[in-house]
């Protein structure tokens, strides 16, 4: 005999006990993002607050995890001063961090993911939520999701910045260092670039494409490579991770740098 509930449009179903009917391995993908995630954030909070091999002076490789550096523990790397103080919990890039932060945690994409893997909210399709109630982003802490905008601008100056270090770091030659920090930045800029509030602001209250020809060519651009922008999201994940840790490499005197015009 088969049980029947009540949808909110009056009509009958099946009421089915089971948390969802799929068969295939639905749970997967949430768990690579959360491992893939982790991995990331307890790296990167390692990093952040070590302190110590984030700048090879003789090439002037700085890492973008300490950029811009802005503690007395930077020395030559020091490019915008010294405005804070040196204590343990106040990493080099204090001023930056947080903003960086913001735009990834509020990124359409990010979104998606971090509310599958950790929050289970729903971990799947066709696989019921994780929560009992939800009310959207309209209430803290969520709603400070609708902040992606303002964090998209910081997100461009700071690409700006990890250009100009790219650029310092052009000044002494071009080592494997110097291939490594610009394709970090070239994949940051597609990032940013990619994101849908970049789009917005390309095409976004445009009535007649025609009479913004300019404006249209932008929105263009940035609409493929908004397609890209789950994809991008991962790629910046590594090459930020491995900038970093080649940077930390040589200044750990683990290895040298392989350099092609001195």
């Amino acid at each position: 005999m088969t049980t029947t509930a009540t949808t909110p449009g009056g009509r009958a179903r099946a009421a089915i006990a089971a948390r969802t009917l799929r068969t295939d391995r639905w749970w997967l993908a949430p768990l690579i993002t959360f491992l893939g995630l982790s991995a990331w954030v307890t790296y990167a909070t390692v990093r952040v607050f070590m302190h110590k091999w984030f700048f090879v002076e003789e090439f002037h490789y700085l890492t973008p995890f300490y950029s811009p550096c802005l503690t007395e523990r930077c020395g030559a790397a020091a490019e915008f001063g010294t405005p804070l103080p040196n204590f343990f919990l106040i990493p080099e890039a204090a001023f930056t961090l947080p903003f960086l932060l913001l735009f990834r945690l509020t990124c359409y994409y990010y979104r998606k993911a971090y509310y599958r893997s950790f929050w289970l909210s729903p971990p799947a399709c066709a696989v019921p939520d994780g929560h009992k109630s939800y009310s959207g982003e309209t209430r803290f802490p969520l709603i400070f999701q609708n902040a992606h905008r303002y964090a998209f601008y910081a997100a461009v100056i700071i690409s700006v910045i990890n250009t100009w270090d790219a650029v310092l770091a052009q000044t002494t030659g071009l080592g494997l260092g110097n291939v490594i920090l610009w394709i970090n930045v070239i994949m940051l800029w597609a990032y940013t670039l990619s994101c849908h509030s970049c789009r917005h602001i390309a095409g976004g209250r445009l009535k007649h494409f025609s009479q913004h020809p300019v404006r249209y060519r932008f929105w263009t651009f940035v609409s493929k490579l908004n397609t890209r922008h789950m994809q991008l999201a991962w790629i910046t994940l590594g090459t930020l991770a491995l900038t970093d840790f080649y940077i930390m490499g040589l200044a750990a005197d683990w290895f040298s740098d392989l350099r092609i015009i001195n």
